[in-house]
């Protein structure tokens, strides 16, 4: 049968950082939604089209993609603004972290323990939820957050080290997993690696230069990795590579070579004690405690991607170093009479000139006859709509010095059934964010290359077949037949590749990758279909690993059962919805998962907001057979995004709430300040009026309503380039509108404001969450210090009520039933106990951001949506 392609998967975020340092600064402008299909839903020769128009203007100091509606410009769009939040106005400091999480460990306790709700299977294709906004049919089955990095071995472990929770293993070729991670102060991955020793080494700081690219502690060594956890006491070196991000680790000559966001560095793999040494930054001066480490463009100036070393001689090593929008420095770099030097010439067809070296992977042949290569170009990720990949290449002499021949281009990809093949979209569109490559151990011309799908090549390139691509809509093999799920079909990956490992169970060899959607596996050589897709390939995500990234989460009542429905909004696994008998979560909106609002007397009352807000409702849950497709009367949620979203002068996750004391009106923030009435029943844009234009160049970063009274945070410009914040409040009919002054140097810190929390017996009395870190760590004007403040007048002046609460961002706030106030931060949740100053840690959760706090309809549980941990709970009384 013959449908409409899902939209919503395309613009995605992939996207969000514990300090963020590592981000596109694009211009601030978005292409709107644009035209869409008889059913509302955007083709992709549309969504090409909106990018091609808008492709051009380039941030004119880091020449970053500009975003036209297209998804790869929607994650550095997306990256750009959470990043924002964390780092504006200025640059922070190394350290930041690791001290703000020693700060929390030493705070008292409260009571009880936190419940993972969402340690269950979460199936993206649930039949139950094919309404025209879900993705459902896909062909991804079984999803988790993302996974940046694996590893396996031939005794059937596996390791998966997930973005922002930690790593994971099995002992069963993949499944029944267990963390083993969790004593670290950093949860987010960007290598994992097993030495020939058999020890698994784990770089973290995921180095994908997206916004959630959380920064990590360093390095760490498991000397026992079928039984053992990873202890910070096992770190390798010092704090060298504290508040780095990492993206390779490669041996050679029993040395250790770490490629990070501050250059290269090596150390001894037999000695681990001893200090890091700094093989090679490209410019020093802009490294901490440098001449210009305080420069807004710091942190994209020592960008290193990945290490070749030459088997044959470990001394002889290329460096791949660059920053993914272009910069003087980007290029290969060789040591010559110990000085580290850029290659200019001999590389046959792989660049070297400073335009077309962006991301680069490297990957070896066990035998050492081959070394392969991929290469995003600055120069194709600038002016090229349809890609940024510049080619993937094999060197035949084995060496990293080349020669190099390119043996696969975009085109060349697209054209092997790729489900990538329209313009504006194709493979490699985002080759600065989605890369990994892996050769057979038993045969040096058997490759296996990631980007937005997976590739295999079993000729050394000169065939390439699209083993997993990026779903299975469009193919004529697809149906909507929920008995099929995927119609004749088979099982596809996740999209948007990250981590590629292989291993042996029972003996048999398979391959594993990791992608937005988690952890995947099939037979190394296994079996294809005509169109050379697999058709072999097992989702891995049981359920046993929640590393589900959650921007928001919504509790209601569930209609016609005892208990709640439960949902939340997802990075890149759109909006997930756990009802009281499941044992399965099905999702019911495709895409990113932004703010969530649920009913709760009714959990099937579901409004979840898109990118830029793009906000659908739905009153049945969006349960639904597929009937839309040919009926478009059939379809059950609507798009009721307001005007903001047209024009795209919103936030990428942009600020939804209702009135506490009216859930039927809703508040939602771009630079106007947009209310409607008609609660769960609106069924277009045009109902929302707007009380309150923020002015241009502003976007709202929190809204919170009690009675009518409205508070609206926003920044403006929102980035190092003369940051700018404030607070405007009025009343949802229009009136009353009028900013409160809140100078640089004043009592509330010139940082990003992250959320509200209003009194819910006096509308008067509000509290502020503030982002980013104190002046300490901070290197801007005006950072000043402070992270929650308390105002008694209606936000005229405010008073720091932080106390001991640890220097670390906070995102989101909520006043208890008893006066108690809990605040969400970026390492956890803190509480603090009516008539009380100090703060106390909520239970006891991994180093892991906490976006967003709701209560159950009774008020009885406390529910947090943890960007790397899924879902979590615990009960009230135990706090107050």
């Amino acid at each position: 049968m013959s449908v409409p392609n899902r939209s919503r998967r395309w613009l995605t975020v992939c996207a969000l950082t514990a300090s963020a340092a590592l981000v596109a600064i694009p211009p601030s402008s978005a292409s709107g939604r644009g035209g869409t299909s008889p059913f509302g839903v955007r083709t992709l020769a549309q969504l090409a089209k909106e990018r091609q128009q808008s492709v051009g203007a380039m941030s004119p100091h880091l020449q970053a993609d500009d975003d036209g509606g297209n998804e790869a410009d929607e994650i550095a769009e997306g990256a750009d603004q959470y990043a924002e939040a964390r780092t504006s106005p200025g640059v922070i400091a190394p350290g930041a972290y690791g001290a703000a999480w020693r700060s929390l460990q030493k705070l008292h306790g409260t009571g009880g323990s936190w419940r993972d709700i969402t340690r269950l299977p979460y199936n993206s294709d649930d039949a139950r939820y094919r309404d025209i906004d879900s993705n459902s049919g896909g062909g991804s089955g079984n999803v988790t957050g993302r996974m940046a990095a694996l590893a396996a071995d031939d005794d059937g472990y596996v390791y998966a080290g997930s973005a922002g929770g930690g790593v994971w293993r099995s002992h069963s070729g993949g499944g029944h997993w267990q963390p083993i991670s969790d004593r670290l102060p950093a949860q987010s991955t960007g290598a994992l690696a097993l030495d020939g020793a058999g020890r698994l080494w784990l770089g973290t700081g995921e180095a994908t230069t997206n916004a959630d690219a959380y920064l990590g502690s360093g390095v760490y060594v498991l000397a026992h990795p079928h039984h053992g956890t990873f202890s910070a006491r096992r770190r390798v070196g010092g704090d060298e590579l504290d508040s780095t991000t990492i993206h390779e680790l490669r041996f050679g000559g029993g040395t250790v070579w770490a490629a990070t966001s501050e250059g290269v560095w090596s150390h001894s793999t037999k000695k681990l004690s001893g200090p890091w040494k700094q093989e090679f930054a490209p410019n020093p001066d802009y490294l901490p405690g440098g001449s210009k480490a305080d420069d807004p463009n710091a942190p994209y100036k020592n960008i290193a991607n990945d290490i070749a070393i030459d088997p044959k001689d470990p001394s002889k090593v290329v460096l791949a170093v660059g920053w993914r929008s272009g910069d003087d420095y980007n290029g290969f770099y060789t040591r010559t009479g110990g000085t580290w030097t850029r290659i200019t010439s001999g590389l046959g067809d792989l660049p070297a000139d400073a335009d077309n070296v962006g991301n680069v992977t490297f990957a070896r042949s066990a035998d050492g006859s081959r070394y392969y290569a991929i290469d995003q170009s600055p120069e194709q990720l600038n002016t090229n709509p349809d890609s940024g990949l510049e080619g993937i290449y094999v060197s035949r002499s084995g060496s990293p010095a080349g020669p190099w021949t390119k043996i696969a281009d975009y085109k060349g990809l697209a054209a092997d059934n790729s489900a990538l093949t329209s313009p504006g979209y194709m493979p490699g569109v985002q080759a600065w964010y989605n890369q990994f490559l892996a050769v057979d151990p038993a045969d040096p011309q058997h490759v296996y290359a990631g980007l937005e799908e997976v590739y295999e090549t079993q000729d050394g390139g000169t065939t390439w077949s699209t083993v997993g691509p990026y779903w299975n809509f469009g193919f004529s093999c697809w149906s909507i037949d929920p008995a099929k799920q995927t119609g004749d079909c088979h099982q596809t990956t996740h999209s948007d590749q990250h981590g590629v490992a292989i291993g042996r169970y029972h003996g048999k060899p398979y391959v594993y990758v990791g992608n937005d959607g988690g952890v995947y596996k099939r037979p190394v050589r296994g079996a294809q279909d005509s169109d050379g897709h697999a058709t072999d390939w097992s989702s891995l995500n049981d359920g046993t690993i929640d590393a589900l990234q959650y921007y928001s989460v919504g509790v209601g009542n569930d209609p016609g059962h005892r208990g709640v429905a439960v949902t939340g909004g997802l990075q890149d696994n759109g909006q997930s919805i756990l009802r009281s008998d499941d044992k399965v979560m099905g999702s019911n909106f495709g895409g990113d998962g932004g703010d969530t609002l649920t009913d709760p007397a009714n959990g099937c009352n579901i409004a979840q907001e898109y990118v830029y807000l793009a906000v659908q409702v739905t009153q049945n849950c969006a349960v639904n057979d597929g009937g839309w497709t040919t009926d478009p009367s059939k379809a059950t949620s609507y798009g009721v995004a307001p005007p903001d979203n047209a024009t795209s002068e919103a936030r990428f996750i942009a600020p939804l709430t209702t009135d506490q004391k009216n859930g039927s009106t809703w508040i939602a923030g771009g630079r106007h300040i947009w209310v409607q009435t008609h609660g769960y029943a609106i069924r277009s844009g045009s109902e929302w009026t707007s009380v309150h234009d923020l002015g241009k160049g502003r976007a709202a970063t929190a809204v919170a309503a009690s009675g009518g009274r409205i508070y609206a945070a926003w920044c403006g410009p929102c980035n190092n380039q003369g940051f700018a914040r404030g607070i405007a409040v009025g009343n949802a009919d229009g009136t009353g509108w009028h900013d409160i002054a809140l100078p640089v140097d004043g009592t509330v810190p010139n940082r990003y404001l992250s959320g509200f929390a209003v009194d819910p017996k006096n509308a008067d009395h509000v509290f502020l969450a503030v982002n980013g870190f104190s002046r300490h760590w901070t290197e801007g004007p005006g950072a000043g210090i402070g992270h929650v403040f308390e105002s008694t007048d209606g936000g005229t002046t405010w008073k720091d009520i932080s106390a001991n609460l640890p220097d670390v961002p906070t995102d989101a706030a909520l006043v208890t039933a008893k006066g108690g106030l809990v605040v969400a931060t970026d390492l956890g949740v803190v509480y603090r106990a009516p008539g009380s100053t100090a703060w106390q840690r909520v239970g006891q959760l991994p180093a892991v951001a906490v976006l967003q706090l709701k209560t159950s309809p009774d008020g009885r549980t406390l529910y947090a949506a943890t960007h790397g941990r899924g879902l979590r709970t615990i009960r009230m009384r135990d706090l107050d």
